[in-house]
């Protein structure tokens, strides 16, 4: 055999495009008002349905609330749309478990979220003592209810850095063992030893993981000066974390599955004395995850991460339908205009080298 058979033989051929079923994405906020109605275009273009993030200003802590906030997102729909949104419940100190039963049973919502008090944005009425919402936990686990983790230790002795870490250690692992039968999301997944948690529990624990960490670490908020509109929590780790997460998602291994975690912010609250955490990934979340796939030289595993493995993990039949990725450069927008101003976008202003093409409902 030649030189050039060899070559030929083992070098892999160039995908310019991939069609796979429509997908979800397992954590979006969407806000609410002006800004649910400038941002909403950008998920709704690319996923079938998305799980709803309930942190607005109240929380939407009740099944009435969770009907009116989906009404709305349903109102702020294009009249092409045939996006979905799935609601969580935000708990605090003071839900009820026949609520959250209620609101499973009437399909109301599809999860509720676990913010730990004073987490991330508008968590202050958050949960302050998980072993104290242990009735809760318990109904969640006999019905088959979700809880949504945000997974950071919120004492301020904790480095921000260290904050995941410590919270598997002091707070997942336990309720983990307490609540054995429970289904678990660990959100927004950051380091490698969170990969390994997921994967060790598996067989009713999944993470999802935003295309932001897989393409910035920690080296990259400060680079050329501070840059806000990269600065999210869970903060961006250290290069092994990320390249830990890259293998993870491209693993095959269906634990691991979408979910952006878009949180638009207008840009005077990000380039602000006290900058607000969040990175808008909406408008570039396909693009930039099916680029993640390419250079890890995965695509044939991506239609699993985006459109299966998320939708198996919570019960819902899997979408009708297709999408379809090229290779073919994509010029992104800097900002989207809210009002009297703009959120940015991530990876605005960039050229990426896939776009997405046809969506078929």
């Amino acid at each position: 055999m030649s030189v050039t058979e060899l070559f030929n033989k083992a070098a892999p051929k160039r995908v310019d495009s991939i069609t796979i079923r429509r997908p979800d994405d397992f954590h979006v906020h969407l806000r609410d008002g002006a800004m649910l109605t400038a941002v909403l275009p950008f998920t709704s273009a690319q996923f079938a349905r998305g799980i709803i993030m309930p942190n607005l200003v109240p929380p939407v802590t009740s099944v009435a609330a969770a009907k009116a906030y989906r009404e709305r997102i349903l109102a702020a729909r294009a009249a092409t749309s045939d996006f979905q949104p799935l609601m969580t419940c935000y708990l605090t100190d003071a839900t009820s478990a026949d609520e959250i039963e209620r609101g499973f049973r009437d399909h109301v919502w599809v999860a509720a979220k676990l913010y730990p008090a004073g987490a991330t944005t508008n968590a202050h009425h958050g949960v302050t003592s998980i072993p104290a919402l242990a009735p809760v936990l318990e109904r969640m686990e006999k019905i088959g209810m979700p809880v949504l983790i945000h997974g950071e230790a919120t004492d301020p002795a904790v480095d921000i850095f260290d904050r995941e870490a410590v919270f598997m250690e002091q707070s997942l692992l336990p309720m983990r063992k307490r609540h054995e039968g429970l289904k678990v999301v660990i959100e927004h997944v950051t380091t490698a030893e969170t990969v390994d948690i997921v994967r060790a529990h598996r067989s009713n624990t999944a993470g999802t993981i935003t295309p932001h960490h897989l393409v910035i670490n920690r080296t990259s908020l400060f680079q050329g000066g501070l840059r806000p509109h990269l600065y999210c929590l869970p903060v961006a780790k250290r290069e092994h974390h990320r390249l830990a997460l890259r293998k993870a998602v491209t693993s095959g291994d269906a634990c691991f599955f979408i979910g952006t975690d878009t949180a638009p912010h207008r840009r005077t609250a990000k380039e602000a004395e006290c900058c607000s955490a969040g990175v808008f990934g909406g408008a570039t979340a396909l693009q930039t995850y099916v680029q993640v796939f390419d250079e890890e030289g995965a695509l044939d595993r991506f239609e699993s991460f985006a459109s299966v493995d998320g939708a198996k993990f919570y019960g819902l039949e899997l979408n009708s339908g297709a999408i379809t990725l090229e290779r073919r450069e994509s010029p992104v927008m800097a900002a989207v205009a809210v009002e009297d101003t703009e959120v940015v976008v991530f990876q605005g202003g960039q050229t990426l080298p896939w776009s997405v093409g046809e969506v078929r409902p």
